[in-house]
């Protein structure tokens, strides 16, 4: 999977719980999906082992992770 150095240097360092196979999972089965203006896509995803929904933001290309966090605001 391909990450932006953000994600590496600072996504991780500040969310080390993450788990590289619930960003695939939210990725390949997403509940909801929205293009921001600056052409990245945000995902939405419920992850079980964490109660809550995973927002996964990928890069305009389509492949690269940029983001990843709970989203405690998101309604299905």
């Amino acid at each position: 999977m391909k990450t932006t150095d953000y994600f590496r240097e600072s996504v991780l360092v500040r969310r080390p719980y993450l788990k590289m196979e619930w960003i695939e999972a939210v990725l390949r089965n997403p509940v909801r999906t929205e293009v921001q203006p600056n052409g990245r896509t945000r995902y939405w995803g419920f992850i079980e082992e964490l109660g809550k929904y995973l927002r996964v933001v990928v890069e305009a290309d389509g492949e690269t992770v940029h983001n990843a966090f709970p989203d405690r605001g998101f309604e299905p």
